[in-house]
């Protein structure tokens, strides 16, 4: 997609969605820039997310980063989010 990954953590992060910008084998980019994102999922599954859920989330990051500038699917993207965090609050 040509997104660098701080690019894509920044994006995402516009849309409620925290991931960690993150090198990968071979990165062409540097340490600060790096190549890919790492996705955590200890939130999602501790607030007891399963599955379904976490295709919701794939979907949404796919949407941010198909459209990174689009700044209304960031917005639309949080607002999904927050409403599926509302039905798992933290134990």
């Amino acid at each position: 997609k040509s997104i660098t990954g701080k690019e894509a953590a920044a994006a995402l992060d516009n849309a409620g969605i925290v991931v960690n910008k993150n090198t990968i084998p071979f990165d062409t980019e540097s340490p600060f820039k790096t190549s890919g994102i790492r996705i955590g999922t200890a939130s999602v599954t501790t607030r007891g997310m399963k599955e379904a859920e976490m295709v919701k989330i794939g979907t949404w990051i796919a949407d941010v980063l198909d459209d990174i500038a689009n700044v209304e699917v960031q917005q639309r993207v949080k607002q999904a989010a927050k409403e599926l965090v509302s039905s798992f609050p933290v134990p």
